[in-house]
């Protein structure tokens, strides 16, 4: 009893601490997607604030960090360019409904069809985001107003705070663990900045943080069709790219921690929070992975860093904005360095030779696509891939046997998967012209997926009944014999023998 009252009181510790952690490294997240959306600094923290607050309580990963997104922002910016930010807090809203609504048709379960190449190139293209993302911390503006890279001084001071940064995060953990590695981090290079009066950008240069508690606000938009029209297509999308991003994120999450979330359960927390985060001004959000990662690396597993990560975010913005602003941007960099580091699969570099050629395509595809425009359109585009190579592959595994009874009677017993793919070879396996009258096509060891499969079988047989020959289709469900609509009676069911699995055509109930 002792000892399990010692291990709660170090996990709530732990959960506390990495929830700070993480509060530290949102806010200048928070803070550049709202100007990457276009809406003000707050808009942004209010979301960071309420989407991870609410995920943390009812979400189903715990130890998820989630909040405002550039994969999400990035699709705002035109819907605010165009109606302005009323239009963006009626889409999340909009789009939070769209999410529950998801869970509750437990669709989370289709996240389990991602292949294993596509999470590979979707963590390693996120590393390589994340990464790129911080380079605008290396550039200033010149006298002419346009950003120039750093040089002198200015640069290797940087370089220095964020070296000093990641150094501190590796090797602390050597020495205790009391304190987790990236917040002590965070607070020795503030401190060295302070007190030696170090030339370096802060948050507090970025933008002020301080403001009040975010208000209940029905979006000011027209109640009206025209305006459904507007936020739905950004609605689905934001829907999309928003729950694809936190089951991702959810799925790597367990593989660290080597326990399972709930997927469903994470539509609808993510949903909920969406809702209630565009009724209170924000712009919505969804699970973060750098975030996620700070938290897990830091010790945070149960809900209650995710909570306290939330709850310290608000406390900055109500009381602490002046101290947080001090925070040089460095540290924050180097946080942001090791989590690239430890989010990257370096080991997809020893293995991309010795896996087939179609996956290690696939994982540098996902890679490229998530860099050049965001995760959504790369995981899908992996998948689609994927399953392409999937049923190109399989398709060439279809073949018969050819055999001759005592009779006469040609059998052809036909061996591997029929289906959109693999019809084509199908139908070439045949020759109607040259067969004798009397034909047995055998589906014994063969299963028929699809529509298309039963389309070729029903031409198929029209060949053999144009040539007046007595054809025998045997071994095939009930199910094909009534979508078969020209082999009619000549399609012979062994009812103790036939499978008795199911078709996916959409002809059948």
């Amino acid at each position: 009893m002792y000892q399990l009252f010692v291990n709660r009181v170090a996990s709530t510790k732990d959960d506390i601490l990495s929830g700070l952690t993480v509060a530290l490294a949102l806010v200048p997240e928070a803070v550049a997607f709202a100007f990457v959306a276009g809406v003000h600094p707050l808009v942004g923290l209010y979301a960071a604030f309420m989407v991870g607050l609410i995920t943390a309580l009812i979400g189903g990963r715990p130890g998820m960090i989630s909040g405002a997104t550039g994969a999400l922002a990035v699709v705002m910016v035109a819907l605010v360019a165009e109606h302005g930010v009323e239009y963006l807090f009626a889409t999340v809203v909009l789009m939070g409904v769209i999410q529950v609504s998801a869970g509750v048709l437990r669709m989370g379960k289709f996240i389990r069809m991602v292949p294993h190449p596509v999470m590979l190139g979707f963590v390693n293209g996120l590393a390589i985001v994340i990464f790129l993302a911080q380079l605008s911390n290396f550039q200033i503006a010149g006298e002419d107003g346009a950003t120039e890279w750093m040089t002198g001084g200015p640069l290797w001071t940087l370089v220095g705070l964020i070296a000093l940064t990641m150094v501190i995060i590796k090797y602390l953990p050597l020495l205790t663990r009391v304190i987790p590695s990236s917040l002590a981090a965070i607070l020795v290079v503030s401190l060295l900045v302070i007190g030696l009066n170090l030339d370096t950008r802060t948050v507090g240069d970025i933008a002020s943080i301080g403001g009040g508690f975010p208000a209940f606000h029905i979006p000011e938009v027209p109640f009206t069709l025209e305006t459904l029209w507007i936020i739905l297509p950004y609605a689905f999308i934001l829907a999309a790219i928003g729950l694809i991003e936190s089951l991702l994120t959810m799925t790597l999450i367990d593989e660290l921690t080597q326990t399972r979330g709930h997927g469903n359960k994470e539509c609808i927390g993510q949903g909920v929070a969406n809702t209630v985060t565009g009724m209170f001004g924000g712009m919505g959000g969804c699970a973060m992975i750098g975030q996620s990662m700070i938290n897990v690396n830091s010790g945070g597993r149960g809900r209650l860093s995710g909570i306290s990560a939330a709850l310290f975010l608000l406390l900055f913005i109500l009381f602490a904005s002046p101290l947080i602003e001090k925070i040089p941007l460095a540290a924050l960099v180097g946080v942001m360095f090791i989590v690239v580091i430890g989010t990257f699969e370096w080991s997809s570099f020893r293995i991309i030779k010795k896996v087939p050629k179609a996956d290690a395509f696939v994982l540098v595809l996902v890679s490229g696509v998530t860099v050049a425009t965001d995760l959504a359109i790369a995981v899908i585009v992996g998948v689609i891939v994927s399953a392409l190579v999937f049923a190109w592959n399989h398709a060439k595994n279809i073949a018969v046997d050819i055999k001759m009874t005592e009779g006469g009677t040609k059998v052809y017993e036909l061996n591997g998967p029929l289906f959109f793919s693999s019809v084509h070879n199908f139908g070439n396996l045949f020759s109607p012209e040259e067969d004798p009258d009397d034909v047995i096509i055998d589906f014994k060891n063969s299963r028929v997926y699809d529509h298309s499969a039963i389309e070729a079988i029903d031409s198929l047989a029209d060949r053999y009944l144009k040539l007046n020959k007595k054809l025998h289709l045997v071994h095939l469900t009930e199910e094909c014999k009534v979508l078969l609509t020209k082999a009619g009676d000549l399609v012979e069911v062994n009812v103790i023998e036939d499978p008795r699995y199911k078709i996916a055509d959409d002809k059948l109930g």
